[in-house]
């Protein structure tokens, strides 16, 4: 088990009266899913909502929650800065589709919340994604006339005036807001669909983990009190997949991104900004992201911090972020008129990156029954609502404009192994680190450098065309 919550898990559990129940003997079910996050109770939730009749049942294997869904920085984000990533996979119509598709996820959710009467201070206030020296300079352009070519731009220049006091800070130079994105508490979003999915008559066993998949049919998902017999099974664990089955090491690397959250600081924030509800995100590989909360708080986050050897998983999220220091630069960067002091709390979350930067999704070992999805890559807030549509609509064997996706046809390609696979992390990660800091510093780069952090791919910022 977990020792060390993040702070929105914290809070959530707080404010939350559902008692655990964890699964005690043998039942049988209709669709089973593995884990407990964003991923799993979409997919359950539609599943229920399609066909009322199925027994579908989660487990996880801690709180749900507790995995990604309930440790990011609570960035409702899409994937129209990934436009030429996703014409190069999929060519232009599927891309197009898949940018308006993540663009309308983010209403849904706010649309869904507002349905349900989940309280999980969602705002769809928008976000701003910014440059903060030359070298960042234009990056958004070309891929702005390539969305305004096919007419699903939502991206705005920004007065560079006006930046400052929208984005809360000084250092952001060139900017473009699009309100098709906004800020959640995270762990709140998911505690609340875990209860919508009860409310429909999914059944949910925390504290439940599966130990042992019998790839039958049915399936036997084996815990330690308990064995499922499931007609259909979702995998819906992301990175802690790969503990289990080891056939996709090599498609994922598991990279942190770290966080820091302020005590309440209203009136700094009411004074100098951002924007309330509004996220924003500057244009460097390993991004810095961050946002206000309702109760006057500060996040700052940034990701390609620690890179987990052979994808161990749970060691990432355990005590502070080792990186505090690290961010407590970034913050005294982008936030003088604030003070370090002012930093309450840090943690760790886990990213599944793969190697094209986007989630796949498909059937394990070509079973006809068994269906996997993950690679959010860091990205997956808003875009996991899609992936349980995915996931959804594949386990129902239905076809339509999800199980026909671009996203649905496995992984895209494979990192090195270990060693090499670590190794190689180590020297991009401090390539990049170099890079940006001298174009930062606005002095060349070396072309080693330059050349190491091309290997780090589009992750994080806008795509090249």
């Amino acid at each position: 088990m977990k020792t060390h919550y993040s702070y929105w898990l914290k809070q959530a559990l707080a404010d939350d009266s559902q008692k655990i129940q964890t699964l005690n003997g043998n039942i049988d079910a209709d669709v089973a899913i593995v884990g407990g996050g964003y991923t799993g109770l979409w997919t359950a939730i539609e599943l229920k909502q399609k066909q009322p009749q199925l027994k579908v049942v989660i487990i996880e294997r801690d709180r749900v929650g507790s995995g990604a869904s309930g440790y990011n920085g609570g960035c409702l984000l899409t994937w129209s800065t990934k436009y030429p990533t996703l014409k190069k996979l999929f060519g232009e119509q599927q891309a197009r589709w898949l940018v308006a598709e993540s663009e309308r996820a983010i209403f849904e959710i706010e649309q869904f919340c507002q349905q349900h009467e989940i309280d999980a201070e969602l705002r769809c206030h928008g976000s701003y994604y910014t440059a903060t020296n030359p070298a960042q300079s234009g990056g958004m352009q070309p891929v702005i006339a390539e969305l305004e070519r096919l007419g699903i731009n939502s991206w705005q220049s920004t007065n560079p005036q006006q930046l400052p006091g929208l984005t809360g800070s000084a250092v952001h130079k060139e900017g473009y807001f699009s309100p098709a994105a906004g800020s959640v508490q995270p762990a709140k979003l998911a505690r609340g669909l875990m209860r919508v999915a009860q409310e429909l008559g999914v059944e949910i066993y925390e504290q439940t983990a599966m130990r042992k998949l019998s790839e039958t049919q049915p399936a036997k998902l084996h815990t330690d009190k308990g064995v499922i017999s499931a007609k259909q099974v979702v995998l819906a664990t992301n990175a802690w997949m790969l503990d289990q089955f080891p056939e996709f090491k090599r498609n994922i690397v598991v990279v942190s991104s770290d966080m820091v959250i302020t005590k309440p600081v209203p009136d700094a924030l009411a004074a100098n900004g951002p924007q309330p509800g509004a996220t924003v995100v500057d244009s460097r590989i390993f991004v810095h992201y961050y946002r206000d909360t309702l109760d006057g708080r500060l996040m700052l986050g940034k990701g390609g911090n620690h890179f987990s050897f052979a994808n161990k998983v749970s060691p990432m999220f355990k005590g502070e972020s080792r990186y505090r220091a690290l961010l407590e630069r970034s913050f005294a960067w982008l936030f003088p008129q604030l003070s370090t002091s002012d930093i309450q709390e840090s943690w760790t979350g886990g990213s599944d990156r793969s190697t094209t930067g986007l989630p796949f999704f498909g059937s394990l070992h070509g079973h006809g029954h068994i269906y996997y999805g993950l690679g959010y890559s860091g990205n997956g807030v808003a875009q996991t609502r899609i992936g349980g549509k995915i996931l959804a609509s594949l386990t129902l064997g239905e076809d339509n404009a999800y199980t026909r996706c671009g996203l649905n046809q496995g992984p895209r390609g494979n990192f090195p192994p270990e060693p090499l696979r670590w190794l190689g992390a180590m020297m991009v990660r401090n390539a990049v680190r170099r890079k940006e800091h001298a174009e930062q510093a606005e002095r060349r780069v070396s072309l080693i450098d330059r050349w190491l952090a091309e290997l780090a791919g589009p992750a994080g910022k806008a795509d090249k065309l």
